[in-house]
């Protein structure tokens, strides 16, 4: 019988959902309305902004698309190149995410550019890294993709009656519903710490890390 690796827990992608709310609040509240994971929205208001002649506010927008780009591109390259058995390229992404989250931390509201650009390339580091719970093809830090799969899996259980489809929903509408809580808490935190608030979010993908430890 196959191992499943500890990655492609349950827990660990609500954990990482937790995060990847928590990380779309904080850059929406704390850092001038620019969303950290929805890129869809993002180019929006790049497209908005550009068509009003704000090439300046149109960049605050296209930076963290282009950044977000980036996080893929790095954990794709991170995943290359990390062979090992006991230590999972997952984890080592996980450290490197963690590390630019931390510094966003203490990135003035001043720079929030730079806080947004940062925390895009966390967000992008993310996604690509994470995309699968036992073949099921899952987002952490989005719900859009989530949404439609666990409406169209609804759908098919009541259809026909299987429950194994009904699992898959349960699965989607779960993450979806964490990224909510995550979002909710971090709003929370930040009511009380302010731009370091993202360390909550730097906890659980260290919570994530500590539980994908091969023992």
């Amino acid at each position: 019988m196959k191992k499943i690796q500890k990655s492609d827990s349950l827990q660990i992608y609500i954990l990482l959902a937790l995060a990847g709310g928590g990380m779309d609040a904080y850059s929406y509240l704390c850092r001038e309305k620019v969303f950290a994971n929805a890129q869809t929205g993002n180019m929006l208001l790049f497209g908005v902004n550009l068509a009003e002649g704000d090439i300046i506010k149109a960049l605050r927008y296209f930076i963290p698309v282009f950044a977000f780009a980036a996080g893929i591109f790095l954990s794709d390259n991170i995943r290359k190149r990390i062979t090992g058995k006991r230590f999972h390229w997952r984890q080592f992404s996980l450290i490197v995410e963690m590390t630019i989250l931390a510094v966003v931390a203490f990135v003035p509201g001043s720079a929030s550019i730079l806080a947004n650009t940062l925390t895009s390339l966390a967000c992008g580091m993310q996604v690509e890294s994470f995309r699968t719970v036992r073949g099921n093809a899952i987002a952490t830090t989005m719900c859009i993709g989530n949404l439609r799969s666990g409406t169209y899996n609804f759908d098919k259980y009541v259809e026909t009656g299987d429950k194994e489809f009904a699992r898959k929903s349960f699965l989607y509408f779960g993450i979806i519903a964490a990224f909510v809580i995550g979002a909710v808490l971090e709003s929370v935190v930040i009511k009380y710490f302010g731009l370091r608030s993202i360390l909550f979010s730097v906890f659980l993908l260290f919570t994530s890390c500590l539980l994908m430890i091969d023992n």
